[in-house]
């Protein structure tokens, strides 16, 4: 059944607004990218639903994919869970646009739309306005911070009221 659900995910998506508006940052460097990121913000989808603490590690493999390891604390059962999988450009090095998968053979956009020059604030969206992040490298933001990140996601056309503001206490001791 799970495969079925997965088959039909492509038709799904479809009928929701794409993000062919939107451009992956361009002179990407995956070397500064990589480490671990925490979520800010995101958007409600059932793969994260419940969770706090969320943070993504980006690592590379041996073969020249991206390791990729996102670990979150699931409130209701006051569990970590955690999930790896395998991350490539969609197009050359230098654009912050990947395919993500963690049930190969599928793939899923993971386009980077806003990058700090430092490299430690991101909005990463996918095909569609569907899924928003808004990651950081630090665990906790000042309120400042974070309503810039807010209304610079806002300015993509991301609905703040769908924005769930993510609570990583657990990743701030």
């Amino acid at each position: 059944m799970r495969l079925l659900y997965l088959l039909f995910i492509p038709f799904l998506l479809s009928g929701c607004a794409s993000t062919s508006d939107l451009s992956a940052v361009s002179d990407f460097d995956l070397e500064r990218y990589l480490g671990t990121w925490y979520e800010a913000v995101r958007y409600d989808h059932g793969f994260e639903r419940g969770m706090n603490a969320v943070s993504a590690t980006y690592s590379m493999n041996k073969d020249g994919t991206i390791k990729v390891v996102n670990r979150g604390y699931k409130i209701d059962n006051n569990t970590w869970n955690e999930a790896t999988g395998v991350a490539k450009p969609k197009h050359e090095l230098s654009q912050g646009w990947l395919m993500v998968s963690f049930f190969k053979p599928f793939y899923g956009a993971y386009k980077i739309i806003y990058l700090d020059p430092e490299y430690t604030e991101a909005i990463i969206t996918s095909s569609t306005r569907r899924y928003l992040w808004i990651l950081t490298r630090r665990p906790v933001l000042t309120e400042a911070e974070l309503e810039q990140l807010i209304v610079r996601a806002e300015g993509f056309g991301f609905d703040r009221n769908k924005m769930i503001l993510v609570d990583q206490a657990l990743n701030s001791k």
